[in-house]
């Protein structure tokens, strides 16, 4: 399989040629395009439970689709959001917050986990989505993705909206912007820092505060009387 990412980072394209016989897995609604020869299945990945799991607790789609190519043949998938895309070659364990999970091998397993205490209080909900396995991942976002790499002990501190994914070696804690007036009042809120060893992507927009950004000056009813 290779794959191409285009048009980075504001509205990005990802092209997948597969050679017949290859699948990949994507969320539902990521599909804009595919040559003939290319099927789709549309099924509950992880069962009706765990398509339901994901659905509800991680903001994912309960159903997905997985193409698979009968001759060579260009898949093309989108995000949702206008931003970015990027490749990771899983190996292991990746975390990633609701909404930035594409698509990925069929074999990766995906399920959603409780992050407990700790996790992102904010717009990012107390589930995180879970890929275990080995083979490619894409992740999208809102906003260009930056990759860090942290050194064994390095500590990184992230706005919880910003946040794309991190391998399971980072450990994490979230925690308050200084003092009760500062987490108030800073627009700010909460932030979780990362220890490494360990990878992290976060996105360069935060689609919350693109949110309190916009309610507010949606027009309302009185406006139009």
């Amino acid at each position: 399989m290779e794959y191409e990412i285009e048009s980075r980072p504001s509205y990005a394209l990802l092209s997948l040629a597969l050679d017949g016989g290859e699948s990949i897995r994507a969320e539902a609604g990521a599909m804009v395009s595919y040559d003939d020869g290319i099927e789709v299945e549309t099924n509950a990945s992880g069962g009706i439970l765990g398509s339901l799991k994901r659905s509800v607790l991680g903001g994912e789609s309960f159903f997905q689709n997985t193409f698979t190519a009968t001759e060579p043949g260009e898949l093309s998938l989108a995000p949702a959001l206008s931003g970015d895309v990027v490749h990771h070659e899983l190996d292991g364990t990746l975390y990633v917050q609701s909404g930035s999970y594409l698509a990925s091998d069929p074999e990766i397993e995906l399920d959603t986990e409780f992050g407990g205490g700790r996790t992102f209080f904010g717009g990012e909900g107390l589930f995180l989505l879970r890929l275990d396995g080995t083979g490619p991942a894409f992740l999208s976002s809102y906003g260009a993705i930056r990759e860090r790499e942290l050194d064994d002990g390095e500590r990184f501190t992230v706005d919880t909206g910003h946040i794309v994914a991190f391998e399971e070696s980072a450990s994490f804690d979230v925690k308050r912007v200084g003092g009760l007036k500062s987490t108030l009042f800073s627009g700010e809120g909460l932030v979780c820092t990362f220890t490494g060893p360990g990878r992290v992507w976060l996105q360069t927009r935060s689609p919350d505060a693109f949110l309190s950004w916009l309610i507010p000056n949606l027009p309302s009813s009185s406006d139009t009387n």
